[in-house]
């Protein structure tokens, strides 16, 4: 049995809209859009990973009753005739087609990203039963893609002013921390599937493990060895210098990087005299970069202390653009209390206190995978064309109550220079949303590596 029963993934309601649409309705023509935000494009992501999770099984006759004994007694009508067409006419695929922009793309907002139309005129109101399974597959991923592509546009921006090596730097310098903030492990894995589109640091498995299974993707991002408050405690207080010569002993290796939370007692102690003087040569000797982890205290406040003392403790050299670089075998993350806002603010106090940005990493949590919301972009799927008797028909709102809330009429289609015009209007021009799904099979299969590169 397919336990992925598309057939209960939607809202109640719509079981009952097969029953409301126009005498001789034929297809429905719908789309997915991000109509505002903070961001002026959205990075778009994720839809792949629906498709083959659930649209290239076919429902069974197992998922049909399911649907109709929960439906029924849940106080709506079913749609049981329409559902055994699907099964007995089309093997249990959906006749849809799903056309899209390129994963990995950047979009303007107020573009279609996704548009969607039945293929069997017995089933138009096939398209919008898709709507909640669908939206939510597109938002999600989308959101937190574009989320951290924002951050990384800021990071770039601070190394490009500050550091020598932008490029070899910027891959590493947001981590993933965020799977334990989610509500899902599917949450974790899409969320952590897009923060890696821009980023390779990762401590999300399920991101990489969606990346490998639905993109391709050998081994989309990286970790390293790393403390915890609970390894480090283990040892009391006393022992707070061995647990972190442990740390050396077990992870310095040369070239190797791993990464200590040092904050357990007296994160300046454990900064200027452990690390600084009585660790100081085993972690130079080691060939490793000790990556040291401040987690408590105000972010910028504590970050600015913490970099001049591990500065004044190991040395630095100024590089060629004049800004200061710890020793090669001493680095900074800051984890706790991150956010977009928070990574601007410490990058500026750093760069006004004449450091790189080559010296920190940020790693973000929940605010990355979890403080998101279908309305940061607010992302909506509308009807916007229905044939009816063999004539297309535009479908729209136009609520006077919020203008912005205004939706697309006819079947769409969207330029390379990003204008959105009805399909007949079109010419000879390219349309960026291509067919990736007709039928139950995909069409397009995007490589992650692909995707990154868009």
């Amino acid at each position: 049995m397919n336990t992925n029963n598309i057939i209960l993934n939607t809202d109640s309601y719509k079981s009952s809209h097969y029953l409301q649409y126009p005498p001789k309705s034929e297809y429905v023509s719908s789309y997915i859009e991000a109509r505002g935000g903070e961001y002026p494009k959205t990075l778009f992501f994720g839809l792949q990973a629906f498709i083959k999770a659930y649209l290239l099984t076919p429902i069974t006759q197992e998922n049909i009753d399911e649907a109709n004994a929960i439906i029924t007694a849940h106080g709506l009508p079913f749609n049981q005739e329409g559902w055994q067409y699907i099964l007995e006419e089309h093997n249990g695929y959906l006749p849809i087609e799903i056309s899209a922009v390129k994963e990995g793309a950047l979009i303007p907002l107020m573009s279609p990203l996704v548009q969607v139309v039945n293929t069997d005129p017995k089933v138009p109101w096939l398209t919008s039963y898709l709507e909640t399974a669908l939206l939510r597959a597109v938002w999600f991923p989308t959101t937190v893609a574009t989320l951290s592509y924002s951050i990384k546009e800021i990071i770039r921006d601070y190394l490009e002013q500050t550091s020598d090596n932008v490029e070899a730097q910027l891959p590493f310098k947001l981590h993933d921390f965020g799977a334990r903030g989610t509500s899902s492990e599917e949450s974790a894995m899409l969320g952590g599937m897009a923060h890696l589109v821009n980023f390779q640091g990762t401590d999300t498995l399920s991101g990489i493990i969606g990346a490998r299974r639905y993109y391709g993707a050998d081994m989309a991002g990286f970790s390293i060895p790393a403390s915890e408050h609970s390894t480090m405690t283990s040892w009391q207080k006393e022992g707070e210098v061995d647990a972190y010569a442990n740390m050396v002993k077990q992870f310095g290796e040369e070239g190797k990087i791993f990464a200590v939370v040092s904050d357990a007692y007296d994160i300046f102690n454990a900064v200027s005299n452990i690390w600084g003087k009585e660790l100081k040569e085993q972690v130079k000797s080691s060939g490793a970069t000790l990556v040291i982890r401040p987690d408590s205290g105000e972010p910028k406040a504590m970050v600015l202390e913490v970099m001049k003392r591990v500065y004044k403790a190991f040395g630095g050299y100024k590089n060629a653009k004049g800004y200061i670089v710890l020793d090669d075998c001493v680095r900074i993350i800051q984890g706790d209390g991150v956010d977009k806002k928070a990574i601007k603010e410490i990058l500026e106090a750093l760069k006004q206190e004449g450091f790189s940005a080559d010296n920190i990493a940020f790693g973000m949590g929940g605010g990355l995978l979890q403080a998101v919301g279908r309305d940061d972009f607010r992302f909506a799927m509308k009807a916007s064309a229905i044939c009816v008797d063999g004539e297309w028909r535009d479908v729209y709102k136009d609520p006077i109550s919020d203008q912005g809330k205004r939706s697309k009429k006819g079947r769409l289609a969207l330029t390379k220079d990003f204008e959105t015009l009805r399909v007949e209007e079109l010419g000879k021009r390219e349309n960026l949303l291509g067919v990736i799904f007709r039928d139950g099979k995909l069409l397009k299969d995007y490589g992650f590596d692909e995707v990154r590169g868009t």
